[in-house]
């Protein structure tokens, strides 16, 4: 499994919940198995999204689509956001 590990500050978490919430990368149809989106504890305006993939070439086209969205409809909404993919090597539930 492949992990495309998103973080980012946003001017305002509302704002920017609703556009991921319109899911105009369309997830799904992107191949997301699923997603968490974290804040850190003592900075609210920070977000983190992890988003799930079975193959590296879903997330790699997801890190690229992500770009296009931050150059575009995103630009405004978000500071100094980054993406990577990260390979699942070993997970437990303890």
């Amino acid at each position: 499994m492949f992990t495309v590990r998103v973080e980012h500050v946003v001017a305002s978490y509302d704002a920017w919940k609703t556009m991921f919430d319109n899911d105009p990368l369309d997830r799904r149809e992107s191949g997301a198995k699923s997603y968490r989106i974290m804040r850190p504890v003592d900075d609210k305006g920070a977000v983190m999204i992890d988003l799930d993939f079975d193959t590296r070439a879903q997330a790699d086209a997801m890190v690229v689509a992500l770009h296009r969205l931050w150059e575009g409809p995103a630009a405004e909404m978000l500071v100094d956001p980054k993406a990577q993919v990260a390979e699942i090597v070993e997970a437990s539930v303890v």
